[in-house]
Order: structure tokens, then sequence, then C-alpha cells
């Protein structure tokens, strides 16, 4: 499969990307050497192998969800610079009308 200069142009116009003619006598070739190997992929890829998107396997680091009591509001608050109510008292930023 080769992609002409007309295709990969086209893909750019599809992808929103403006291509000078330099571009596309550089790109063209080396989305077809991506097509290439993505169909040397297939072929090889058979039903029973499982798909991945890693070649390495993952295994999660992270530890096991356990809940922990909770820090005290009067807590959480002691430091605030500012505070209203059992909240956090923050500079508005927005101009908008609560």
């Amino acid at each position: 499969m080769a992609l002409s200069r007309e295709e990969v142009a086209a893909l750019g116009r599809l992808a929103r990307i403006e291509l000078s003619a330099e571009e596309l006598e550089h790109l063209a070739p080396q989305l077809d050497q991506i097509l290439e190997h993505v169909a040397q992929v297939s072929e090889v890829a058979a039903a029973d192998i499982q798909p991945t998107s890693h070649p390495l396997p993952l295994t999660n680091v992270f530890r096991a969800d356990e809940p922990v009591p909770c820090l005290p509001v009067e807590a959480a608050l002691s430091g605030a610079p500012a505070v209203e109510g059992n909240r956090f008292r923050v500079p508005r930023i927005l101009g908008e009308e609560a």
C-alpha cells in the first residue's frame, strides 16, 4: 500500500492541518511505512493472542483502599488564614454573583 501525496493532503485536511508541498513529500513515505508496520502486526496477531496496550506486564503499585477516620473539622480549619462557618474562606476569583 502506497499513500499518494493527495491522500496525505486529504488526511491533513481532515485533521485540519495545513501541509506544505515539502511536508507532503516528507510525510507520505513515513505514513506509508507506518501502515506497512501495522499490516505486519495484524498478520502476526492471532485470535488466541490477547490484545494488550503495553508490551510489559503492568502491576498495580497502589495500596489497597482502606477507609480511615477523617480529620476533624476544627483541626482541618485550625491553620486556615480565614474561616467562615465550617469552611475555608477564600478570595473570590470570578466576578459572578453567588
